[in-house]
C-alpha cells in the first residue's frame, strides 16, 4: 500500500491526484494526511470527499510533523508554485517519493537545488507532465523514434491561449512573478518540456523577446486607468471586453483556475481566506508577460522556434517538427465550447523528404489534457507501464530544462542577451 500525503488542496489536487486515488487506485494507494494554509480549503475538500474528514490536516509549518506522523511512502505537491520548492525538498530530505504538479519550480536556482537534494536522498522527484501523454503527443514522439524525419533539425511551435483562458492568469496570484516565475514558466515549461522530450536533445542556449500587451496598466481595452478594482464589485465590467464575453448582466463570470473550485466569481470569493480569483485585469501590480518570441539552441543542433499569446480569439497550437528525412505537421483547437467557428478535427500529417504526403488518424480517449491525465495516473499510481517501449514520466532533469528555459525566456526579454541554460542552472541566484 502506497502511503500518500497531499500539500495544497487545489483543485488540481482534487481532481487530478485525490480522485483518482480514492476511486480508481485506491486498492493500491492510501491518502494518510494533508496540508494547507487554508481550513477552508479542507472544509470544502471534505464536502466533496467525505472519506477525507477523517484524514489528520496539518498546517504547513507542521510539514515535518506530518511525516513523522503519518509515515507516507509519496508526496504529492500541488499547492501555490513557489511553494514548490520547500515541499520538495521536505520530501526528499524524507527519503520520499515526491510528485509534483508543473512546473516544478518557480525558477532555475531552486531547480538546481532540487536536482542536488535528489542526488543526496533515496527518494526521487516526479513532475507529473501531462501533456507528454496526450495521445497525438505519443504518437509524434514514436514517429520520431521510428526514423520517420531522421535527425531533428528544428522546431516551430505557436501556442494561442484564448481571451477566457488568458485572461484567468491576470485575475489571480500567476500575475506576480514572484508567486509564478511568470508564464514561461507556469505555462511555457509544459511547452518547453514537450519539445526537450520529443527530440530527446538538451537546450543549451535560449534568446526572446516579450512583452506585455493585452493586460497591465497599459491594456488598451482599460476601461479606465483606475485600480484595485475586482470583477465582483466592478461598475465598469460590462464595459470590459474581457468581462462581457464570457459573462452576461445577470450571471457572474465563472473564473478557469486550477487551485479553486468551479464556482462563481462571488462564491468563490467568499470560500477561500486572502485569495482573489477576480483581480483585474488591468492592475498596475501586474509584473509579468503575455506574449513571447523565443528561439532555442540544443546540444545536438536543433532549434525551436516558439511563440505563445495569452488573449487570442481561439486556442490551440500548430506544430511542425522537421529533419533530415522529412517533417510532422499537426494544429490542435482546444476546447470547442469557446471556439465560434467551424474547424478541423486535429491529425498528423507526415511529409517525408521525397514522397507525398501521410495522414495520420490518432485514437483518443477520455480525460484531461486530451487524455494524457488516465494514462499518466496509471503510471502514477499503478507504476510505470512495462509495455511502453519509451520512456515518458517525467523526473528532476526535466523539471529542470524547462523551468531554465523559461526562465531563460523572461530574462532574455528583458536584458535583451541570449542566456546560457547551464549558467542559468549553476551560476544565477533567483535573488540576481
Amino acid at each position: 500500500m502506497n502511503r500518500i500525503v497531499v500539500c495544497g488542496l487545489s483543485n488540481r489536487a482534487l481532481g487530478m491526484f485525490i480522485t483518482p486515488v480514492l476511486t480508481q487506485y485506491a486498492h493500491e494507494n492510501k491518502i494518510v494526511g494533508l496540508l494547507d494554509s487554508d481550513d477552508r480549503r479542507m472544509e470544502l475538500a471534505g464536502e466533496s470527499f467525505p472519506e477525507l474528514r477523517s484524514i489528520p490536516f496539518y498546517e504547513p509549518q507542521h510539514v515535518q510533523q506530518m511525516i513523522n506522523e503519518t509515515n507516507p511512502d509519496t508526496v504529492i505537491v500541488t499547492s501555490r508554485d513557489d511553494t514548490h520548492i520547500d515541499y520538495i525538498l521536505k520530501g526528499l530530505e524524507n527519503d520520499l517519493t515526491v510528485i509534483t504538479e508543473k512546473p516544478m519550480v518557480t525558477n532555475a536556482n531552486d531547480a538546481r537545488r532540487v536536482m542536488e537534494a535528489e542526488a543526496q536522498s533515496k527518494g526521487k522527484v516526479i513532475v507529473a507532465f501531462n501533456y507528454r501523454y496526450n495521445p497525438f503527443h505519443r504518437k509524434i514522439k514514436e514517429l520520431i523514434l521510428e526514423g520517420k524525419i531522421g535527425r531533428v533539425t528544428s522546431v516551430d511551435l505557436n501556442w494561442y491561449i484564448d481571451t477566457y483562458h488568458g485572461a484567468s492568469y491576470f485575475k489571480r496570484w500567476n500575475r506576480n512573478r514572484k508567486f509564478s516565475g511568470g508564464l514561461s514558466i507556469h505555462k511555457s515549461t509544459h511547452h518547453f518540456d514537450l519539445v526537450n522530450w520529443w527530440i530527446d536533445q538538451v537546450p543549451e542556449e535560449v534568446f526572446a523577446y516579450g512583452a506585455l500587451n493585452y493586460y497591465g496598466k497599459g491594456g488598451e481595452l482599460n476601461p479606465s486607468p483606475a485600480d484595485g478594482r475586482y470583477c465582483s464589485t466592478c461598475e465598469e465590467k460590462l464595459n470590459c471586453g474581457y468581462y462581457s464575453r464570457w459573462s452576461n448582466r445577470r450571471n457572474s463570470i465563472s473564473v478557469k483556475d486550477d487551485h479553486i473550485k468551479g464556482d462563481s466569481i462571488e462564491k468563490s470569493s467568499q470560500n477561500y481566506t486572502g485569495y482573489r480569483p477576480d483581480s483585474c485585469i488591468f492592475d498596475h501590480e501586474i509584473d509579468i508577460e503575455d506574449t513571447y518570441a523565443v528561439t532555442v539552441r540544443y546540444d545536438k543542433g536543433a532549434f525551436l522556434s516558439y511563440s505563445v499569446n495569452f488573449s487570442l480569439p481561439y486556442e490551440g497550437y500548430r506544430l511542425a517538427i522537421n529533419g533530415t528525412k522529412g517533417r510532422i505537421e499537426t494544429t490542435e483547437y482546444h476546447e470547442p465550447s469557446r471556439i465560434p467557428f467551424p474547424y478541423p478535427e486535429q491529425t498528423i500529417d507526415y511529409y517525408p523528404l521525397f514522397g507525398s504526403k501521410e495522414t495520420i488518424h490518432v485514437v483518443q480517449n477520455a480525460g484531461g489534457h486530451g487524455g494524457g491525465d488516465p494514462v499518466l495516473q496509471e503510471d502514477l499510481f499503478l507504476g510505470i507501464d512495462p509495455t511502453r517501449p519509451y520512456p515518458i514520466l517525467a523526473g528532476a532533469e526535466a523539471g529542470a530544462y524547462s523551468i531554465a528555459v523559461g526562465e531563460g525566456v523572461w530574462r532574455s526579454s528583458r536584458d535583451n542577451r541570449p542566456y546560457r541554460i547551464k549558467d542559468l542552472l549553476k551560476e544565477i541566484s533567483h535573488s540576481s
